[in-house]
């Protein structure tokens, strides 16, 4: 086969196997295309997660970034554009990624850019605190021939733990580019765009030695396999380690060669008494120790004694639930719950729309519009304006902009990646590892998002466990702060909500774990450095996520309220609500109820949010607003969720969960509503 025609292939394949285009993200940005192609040559931005490699990305760009998917999958890359002298760049921060041997969805679609070759320099991103660790990676893409520069990230924390690292000496052993870094203050990003703009590819020779067994296989092999932007040895590499699309790869090859390679790798495997992967490994970290050997220096550092204390103190169950427990209290329950969803919403939702704006809504659409079915589209109980706009921006906007303040305070401050191994145990015990905490903890902010996050999770079991969680017992932001504020003034609801959507989660996980097979997942995590939040960046992680806000949930209200208007006008509403009451009386709420329920189908936050109209005019007693924000945590997800649902999962599954959780979430209610009835409780 001609070498042209094979190269086009390899990425050609890599290509058509996950053909089938993006969902979104949790920003505004643009779906599927080509990441970072038409803005001059592309720098492609590569490392481990938790090492800081968003913080150049902002400081290399500016903060001018597009988010987009990857063609054929649901992971988000970032690109933005910088110019150095005149000069236009395509910057791509790339998924995090530990070694070209990928395991998870993301590092595939990492490694698989590497394979497309279509960038000038590759910047690898390290901890300069965990170089001995970091570094094999650094020699893989060396020895893959790809044009790389190593940035030591986080050189601050390294100087205050007492690691002292010989730059230029370490430059010279591995003859590329090596930059010091502090990305979160920007410093040596001046000195790191020098070096990409006069970036020369060296020696091209680099070779990592393995075991003899090895070495002879990939010697065979070798020569069988194209040219690609990988080099020939690096591609031996993995398909001893029976990469997929490496083996996918040489499935496209002569059957004669196909044969072939396949049979040393059999041979190999019968050879060797352990995993392949186990030699490739102990070779990388026998080249690390000799190109490290004399550069690193270690002292003892200032704070290093008492970070290591701070880590051990928010990762012990002992000490960690207390501080997660207060985190959530302070955090979200008093300053999303009670100044989001209590303060702003009361001034804006009381005072500027109820007293302002719908009147004036109302009188405008009477006086210039004369028919009644256009007047009720746009104002009225169920119209966009009064009700869609409404709901969407004097009641949501506030609690998710909260919420989205909070989160962004606990992301920067290093928090989530000790919170994970903190919740490990946990989650292990429904079936998950502590990286489920990364969709879990973004289902607090929008579950649609979260629901496609999954697709970073190992196994096809752990994806469909955290679906199903998602599903039923994770509240989106708007939601969990609406039930704040419920229950802001009746914290014995909120005890009462919390216990029971907690059992839920754990038995029902624990449940599906047991009866899907499998086998428990592993878990590790690097850990960034904890630091103090800054402004600046809270700011831009607040402000992008509220702009995706606008982008993406603000059109699903006032589409909501249009379908409402619709079902209104058909008799299709009215007759859902009628049904949908059986149910609620059942359960010990009133009829009313109904309609925040079939308001949650169309959107979580959208049903939440019926529910407070409810509570404010008084019709719920303490026990049915226990019984109602229960019920309808658990109740069906919205219909974005549910859609999502049936592209990640497929159909049988999506509606086969929402036939258990519909009757399941009013199940749970009723039994909460006889509970307190039967011990005579009154909340």
């Amino acid at each position: 086969m001609p070498e042209k025609n094979r190269r086009t292939l390899f990425g050609g394949r890599l290509h058509r196997r996950h053909r089938g285009g993006g969902c979104h993200g949790d920003s505004g940005g643009k779906h599927g295309g080509d990441p970072g192609r038409g803005n001059g040559p592309r720098i492609l931005m590569v490392g481990n997660p938790n090492v800081g490699k968003s913080a150049i990305f902002n400081r290399l760009t500016s903060s001018y970034a597009v988010v987009s998917n990857y063609p054929g999958t649901t992971v988000a890359l970032t690109t933005g554009r910088m110019k150095i002298a005149g000069k236009d760049y395509s910057v791509v921060d790339t998924p995090g990624m530990y070694s070209l041997y990928p395991i998870t969805e993301e590092e595939r679609v990492g490694r698989r850019m590497l394979l497309e070759g279509r960038y000038e320099v590759v910047l690898h991103i390290v901890d300069a605190k965990n170089l001995t660790r970091m570094l094999p990676f650094t020699m893989q893409l060396k020895e893959a021939g790809v044009p790389v520069i190593l940035v030591l990230n986080i050189m601050d924390e390294a100087e205050e733990t007492g690691l002292v690292i010989n730059v230029e000496a370490l430059e010279k052993r591995l003859e590329i580019p090596v930059i010091p870094t502090v990305g979160i203050a920007g410093k040596g990003v001046r000195r790191l765009k020098e070096a990409i703009k006069n970036y020369h590819h060296g020696n091209r020779n680099f070779h990592v030695d393995f075991s003899l067994a090895v070495e002879m296989a990939s010697m065979e092999i070798a020569p069988l396999l194209p040219q690609t932007s990988l080099s020939r040895r690096a591609l031996s590499l993995l398909a001893l380690q029976e990469d997929r699309d490496v083996l996918e790869l040489i499935s496209s090859l002569p059957e004669g060669e196909a044969e072939r390679i396949t049979g040393v790798i059999d041979a190999l495997k019968r050879e060797l008494d352990h995993p392949i992967n186990y030699d490739i490994t102990l070779g990388l970290r026998r080249r690390t120790s000799q190109i490290l050997e004399g550069i690193i220096q270690k002292g003892e550092g200032k704070t290093r004694i008492a970070r290591d204390a701070l880590d051990r103190i928010l990762i012990s169950p002992w000490t960690g639930v207390p501080i997660l427990l207060l985190v959530l209290y302070f955090g979200f329950y008093k300053f999303v719950g009670g100044f989001g969803a209590g303060v702003i919403v009361d001034f804006l939702e009381g005072h500027i729309f109820g007293k302002y704006l719908i009147p004036l809504i109302n009188n405008w659409t009477d006086r210039l519009i004369p028919w009644p079915i256009i007047q009720n589209l746009i104002a009225g109980d169920y119209g966009v304006l009064t009700l869609g706009v409404r709901y969407a921006v004097a009641i949501i906007l506030p609690i998710v902009g909260t919420f989205f303040v909070m989160f962004s305070v606990v992301e920067d401050s290093g928090y989530l990646p000790r919170l994970s191994l903190l919740i490990d145990r946990v989650f292990k015990w429904v079936g998950l590892s502590g990286r489920a905490v990364i969709p879990m903890t973004l289902g607090f902010g929008c579950g649609t998002m979260a629901t496609l996050v999954t697709r970073t999770l190992e196994s096809t079991r752990e994806r469909v466990i955290a679906t199903v969680l998602l599903a039923l017992a994770i509240p989106c932001s708007a939601q969990l702060g609406v039930i704040f504020a419920l229950a802001a003034s009746n914290p014995w609801v909120l005890v009462t909500w919390i216990g029971t959507v907690s059992a839920v989660f754990l038995f029902i996980g624990y449940l599906t774990a047991k009866i899907i097979p499998g086998p428990q997942p592993d878990f590790f995590m690097e850990l960034p450095p904890l630091r103090m939040p800054r402004l600046a960046n809270v700011w831009l992680k607040t402000s992008t996520r509220m702009r995706w806000y606008f982008v993406e949930i603000l059109p699903l209200f006032l589409l909501a309220s249009v379908l409402i208007w619709v079902g209104n006008v058909t008799g299709i509403f009215p007759v859902l609500l009628k049904l949908l009451a059986v149910p609620t009386r059942a359960i010990g709420l009133p009829n009313e109820a109904a309609q925040a329920f079939l308001f949650g189908f169309f959107r979580r936050d959208y049903g939440v949010a019926g529910l407070y109209d409810i509570q404010q005019k008084g019709l719920l007693t303490g026990n049915q607003l226990a019984v109602a924000t229960i019920t309808l945590t658990l109740f069906l997800p919205c219909i974005a969720q549910f859609l999502v649902m049936i592209k990640e999962r497929g159909m049988k599954m999506a509606l086969g969960l929402a036939a258990f959780v519909f009757p399941f979430a009013f199940l749970v209610g009723g039994s909460v509503n006889f509970m307190l009835n039967i011990l005579g409780l009154h909340l």
